[in-house]
């Protein structure tokens, strides 16, 4: 009871010293109100509206004798109100909702958009999505009483959302995006009602400018904001298609940002184009870099050719090669990152925009241009370092397309500068495979070609018939590579009649030998005898070891690596698994140097 009596006595008190500076302040002229004035009327009303009386509190605040008062302190109720507002089942609300509609009336603007944002900003992480989706209305309303001024507040206010929005987890599946657990879906959907008038003032500026429209700066601002919510949200959120997901809020939040580019005068073609253009003379108010982010556009590319989203307001008359050149920015900066989304995205956008291009079209000179020698080495990345199986065959996929738009001169170059820049077995057999099938090509009549007949074609030969190393060569390590090219030079010398010799292959025979054959044949015996060697010994210390004693781990040593700590079974098996694939490569080099010495030639 004592309890009681002292919380009731506290609301007393609190009525009493909202009602008694509210009194005093009337007589007050302007925004004549002295600190402590502030201190008393924003403690004193927090007190009210929290303990339930913000009925008291309303009739205080609409009395036309302390509209005055209101307009200069009024603001400080701001935060209890938006507590009380977010409490769902609090009786309070209807009071504290009318409380606010009149503090948006009387208030100055620019005290009420600095006291809303503070709390968007100050909202505790679960209640984010809420506090945003009960502020932006607010916030229109007051944004919009500041006439020609309220540019840079209106970018304030959508920097301010979106860096909140920031924190909110994106939904990944269908039941997620459904559900909107995390309330990004609605913070999207609230977004765009919210700069829908903003962007309405912009549109008819443009259209009243007859091609003469400059940059305001509430344009910089809304282009900010759709630059940066292509950059985040968007770049990380999987969209789903129309037949997965028929209503989807991420999709038209997608949608609506590409058609208000459009519509403030920021053409689509343009703004793709930008990197490969942008030494065109900008106006406004930010730096090109910083008003056109290089991730931004990437998103916009991919919304653009993945989900074809926008894309009828997209003139179809950009070629399908400009187009590439265009992308290839996009494509390299999405390959370079790490996030299983955003390597997904670039292989994506890559593929859809190789397709658009005619096989053995793209010439030789593109291979100058810094990207079209950077994503191939960013797609051998993915190839071989992404801990994902279906991305790293994804990547597969989409660089053996990117070697079939090449023309027959492009295809030769790009070969070798792939066998010179790469430093992985698999990827160099991939290519040497790829040699295989354009030489296969160029000897079928019709075919004929320069590069991959003839003189053009040794240098390419000796790069790949060769072993570095000599014969301390890694077998086993370069073993994709190796067999590749002991393939491709038993087929030549099977397909390519020594009459004919189309290729010049019998005549590189002997350099062939000298540069490739002996060196292999001389490192395939030092190794095999290593390792049978090593097999000895693992058997040898087995049968010591005794029958019935249980397998004891140790170390062995192949060349220069010691193997990790196994069972003297696991290293059988690795040992007698190194001797086959030793084999293999013998069986191959046996028939080469049979077919040779059948020709006289070795």
């Amino acid at each position: 009871v004592d309890w009681v009596t002292e919380e009731e006595d506290a609301v007393e008190m609190a009525l009493e010293q909202f009602s008694d500076v509210v009194q005093r302040c009337q007589a007050v002229r302007d925004e004549n109100f002295s600190p402590a004035d502030f201190d008393l009327f924003q403690a004193a009303g927090k007190a009210c509206i929290e303990q339930g009386h913000s009925a008291q509190v309303l009739s205080i605040v609409v009395d036309e004798k302390n509209e005055n008062i209101v307009r200069y302190m009024g603001w400080n109720l701001l935060e209890p109100l938006v507590k009380v507002l977010l409490m769902k089942e609090d009786k309070s609300r209807p009071h504290c909702h009318a409380i606010l509609t009149h503090l948006i009336e009387v208030c100055s603007p620019k005290e009420l958009v600095v006291g809303l944002l503070e709390q968007v900003e100050e909202a505790d992480s679960d209640a984010i999505p809420e506090t945003i989706l009960l502020l932006l209305k607010p916030l229109q309303i007051v944004l919009l009483k500041l006439g020609k001024k309220k540019a840079s507040s209106v970018g304030m206010v959508l920097s301010t959302v979106l860096s909140q929005m920031a924190q909110l987890p994106v939904p990944l599946s269908k039941e997620q995006e459904e559900d909107d657990v995390f309330g990004l879906c609605r913070c999207c959907t609230a977004l765009l009602d919210f700069i829908r008038p903003f962007v309405e003032e912009v549109k008819e500026n443009v259209k009243h400018s007859r091609g003469y429209f400059r940059d305001t700066e509430l344009k910089g601002e809304i282009l900010k904001f759709c630059m940066k919510s292509l950059s985040e949200p968007l770049l990380e959120v999987q969209l789903k298609d129309p037949d997965t997901l028929e209503q989807s809020p991420l999709r038209d939040f997608a949608t609506e940002i590409l058609v208000i580019l459009s519509s403030i005068g920021e053409p689509l073609p343009d703004l793709l184009c930008h990197n490969l253009l942008r030494k065109r003379d900008v106006p406004g108010f930010l730096e090109e870099e910083v008003r056109y982010p290089k991730e931004s556009l990437a998103c916009l590319a991919y919304l653009l050719f993945v989900k074809h989203i926008a894309m009828d307001i997209f003139p179809a008359v950009l070629s399908p090669i400009f187009l590439l050149q265009c992308n290839m920015d996009y494509v390299e900066l999405l390959l370079s990152r790490t996030e299983e989304t955003q390597l997904q995205k670039g292989l994506e956008l890559y593929e859809k925009t190789l397709v658009r291009v005619e096989d053995s079209s793209l010439p030789v000179d593109l291979l100058d241009l810094k990207t079209f020698f950077s994503v191939p080495q960013n797609l051998v990345k993915v190839m071989t370092l992404c801990p994902v199986q279906d991305v790293r065959t994804k990547g597969l996929s989409v660089f053996q397309l990117s070697i079939d738009k090449y023309n027959t001169e492009a295809k030769y170059k790009f070969f070798r500068c792939m066998l010179r820049t790469s430093e992985h077995a698999g990827v160099e057999g991939y290519i040497i495979k790829n040699i295989k099938n354009q030489i296969d090509l160029s000897l079928k009549p019709g075919n004929e070609n320069e590069w991959f007949l003839g003189k053009q074609l040794l240098p390419l030969l000796h790069q790949v018939l060769c072993l570095p190393q000599g014969p301390e060569t890694d077998l086993l390590h370069g073993l994709d590579r190796i067999m590749e090219s002991l393939n491709l030079l038993r087929y030549l010398l099977i397909r390519d009649k020594e009459v004919e010799n189309k290729t010049g292959i019998w005549n590189e025979l002997y350099k062939i030998e000298e540069n490739f054959l002996k060196p292999l044949r001389t490192g395939l015996n030092m190794s095999k005898a290593h390792y049978e060697a090593e097999l000895k010994s693992v058997k040898e210390n087995r049968k010591s070891s005794g029958a019935g004693s249980k397998a004891a781990a140790c170390t062995v040593t192949v060349g220069n690596e010691t193997l990790p700590n196994m069972t003297p079974e696991m290293q059988l098996q690795v040992l007698q698994s190194a001797l086959f694939t030793f084999d293999l490569i013998e069986s191959v080099l046996a028939r080469i140097e049979e077919i040779a010495e059948a020709k006289g030639r070795v």
